[in-house]
């Protein structure tokens, strides 16, 4: 035995203050304040999950799944000096809307004083077309939601050409305006 051992084996038996001791300790107190940790976040994240489903059980149906087709603002800014009305259209590549059941969208525009009202005009590739016009757009943010039923003159929703909006001339109080469109999606 040398004196590194004889001084361990009287530290540890007297004094309780061996190195190793407590270096295991510290080992031990560090791994239990990971375990805490650990649990806590897991705690947490149970609580948010829960928390997220019971919010979105209240506020958004599962039968609600959207098709999103444009992620940012469009803006339709119309002059009618020469022209007489302005179109923003989406090119919808033959797409099957059969199983949906409405078109959603978020419209506002930038003049107060203006009174304009949209039109939202489907086309299939057999140049059926139907409309439904959205009366006085606000001027904050106000979300629509229409339903494919009320584009009567469509008569089969499996091959989709486009979706336009449309701002004319005579639907307008000014000549000259913007109109934002967002979150134009197709609900279930």
């Amino acid at each position: 035995m040398n004196k590194h051992d004889i001084y361990e084996h009287l530290a540890e038996i007297y004094l309780d203050a061996s190195p190793k001791r407590k270096t295991n300790k510290k080992v031990r107190a560090e791994l239990y304040k990971n375990l805490f940790l650990l649990g806590i976040a897991f705690l947490f994240v149970v609580a948010f999950i829960v928390a997220v489903g019971i919010s979105n059980k209240n506020t958004f149906r599962f039968s609600e799944l959207a098709l999103v087709v444009t992620p940012e603002p469009l803006k339709i800014n119309f002059h009618f000096d020469p022209a007489k009305k302005e179109i923003f259209t989406f090119n919808l590549n033959n797409l099957n809307l059969s199983k949906y059941k409405s078109l959603g969208f978020s419209l506002k525009k930038i003049n107060f004083n203006d009174k304009i009202s949209l039109r939202v005009e489907f086309t299939t590739p057999f140049k059926e077309r139907s409309e439904v016009y959205v009366k006085d757009v606000p001027y904050h943010w106000k979300d629509y939601k229409i339903s494919l039923a009320e584009f009567q003159k469509i008569s089969d929703w499996t091959e989709m050409q486009s979706l336009a909006f449309i701002v004319e001339q005579w639907n307008t109080k000014e000549n000259k305006g913007v109109v934002y469109i967002d979150n134009v999606r197709f609900l279930k």
